[in-house]
């Protein structure tokens, strides 16, 4: 088993190549505004995958993935002798949707600030539907009136003693 250091250090390596290859020795027309994110590579060493990110449209992405393709062998023999490993690790190019999502995410957060800007705008001019005093006080007040009778009279047929009848 190798040692995950090693393993991170490789895959920062590889990043490192890759991303200098691509800025100096590849010189294909169709290799758009290519940024190499990151790169990991398998605990045995033997197979890398590297993310990308293109600035432009979705025909700029084919195009830079098409030449990253064709230099695949270029980048994969660099990569190679640069490591000095036995075996020269394959090399896989993916897409990197990290920053498409950052985007998507940062669309719906500002569609939820503008959601609450309005709520608190409705709020700050809301009345309570009812009366200001949800309660009856003119009820509260016979009920009341009502058990003091009730009271007198309850307590006049108990005698004072505490004896029952």
């Amino acid at each position: 088993m190798t040692d995950p250091a090693r393993v991170r250090r490789h895959a920062e390596r590889v990043r490192e190549l890759v991303a200098q290859v691509v800025r100096t020795q590849i010189k294909d027309p169709r290799l758009g505004m290519i940024t190499i994110t990151d790169a990991r590579i398998t605990p045995d060493l033997r197979e890398a995958t590297v993310f990308y990110t293109v600035l432009g449209d979705t025909a700029d992405r084919a195009a830079t993935a098409a030449a990253l393709d064709s230099a695949n062998g270029l980048l994969r023999s660099t990569v190679g002798k640069a490591l000095g490993l036995r075996h020269s690790p394959t090399l896989a190019f993916i897409l990197d949707e990290v920053p498409e999502q950052a985007k998507h995410i940062n669309e719906l957060l500002d569609a939820a600030r503008v959601a609450d800007a309005e709520v608190q705008r409705r709020a700050a001019g809301a009345r309570y539907a009812g009366d200001s005093q949800p309660y009856r006080l003119d009820d509260e007040d016979e009920d009341s009136a009502d058990a003091t009778e009730l009271g007198d009279d309850a307590t006049a047929s108990v005698p004072e003693s505490g004896e029952l009848r």
